[in-house]
């Protein structure tokens, strides 16, 4: 299980630490809700969240199916819904770039992305728009 310590350090930026390791990761608001936008904002690392489960759940199939999925990338385009401010979609575009998939491995990993913990776990009101370019 992990644990956190969240701290508000002032000026709409909070440090959260993870406890076991000592990883920390500052958060920023953005410019456009009051903030400067120097880093993540929360619902930034939602959706980078929900980028890295998905890729995480396709490395351990990858692992198991002997895949190389190394330089896998993902670009995330959030978008902003107002009244209430809240994540109304994300946009995930995961790229493989120079490696060729078997239409069977490429369905395993797909499969296995949808079922990540974040994506399961968020809103089904969260418009999610996904692309897979391997």
């Amino acid at each position: 299980m992990a644990h956190f310590k969240n701290t508000y350090l002032g000026n709409l930026r909070t440090e959260s630490i993870h406890l076991r390791s000592g990883t920390r990761i500052i958060t920023d608001a953005p410019v456009d809700n009051h903030g400067k936008g120097e880093s993540f904002s929360p619902t930034d690392l939602v959706c980078a969240a929900l980028a890295s489960c998905k890729m995480t759940i396709m490395g351990i199939i990858a692992n198991r199916e002997g895949i190389d999925l190394t330089g896998l990338t993902c670009e995330v385009e959030k978008i902003m819904a107002a009244n209430p401010r809240r994540i109304a979609e994300i946009r995930l575009t995961f790229e493989l770039p120079g490696k060729t998939l078997s239409e069977k491995h490429r369905t395993m990993l797909i499969n296995a992305a949808n079922t990540c913990p974040v994506a399961l776990s968020l809103d089904p009101n969260i418009k999610r728009v996904v692309t897979y370019n391997f």
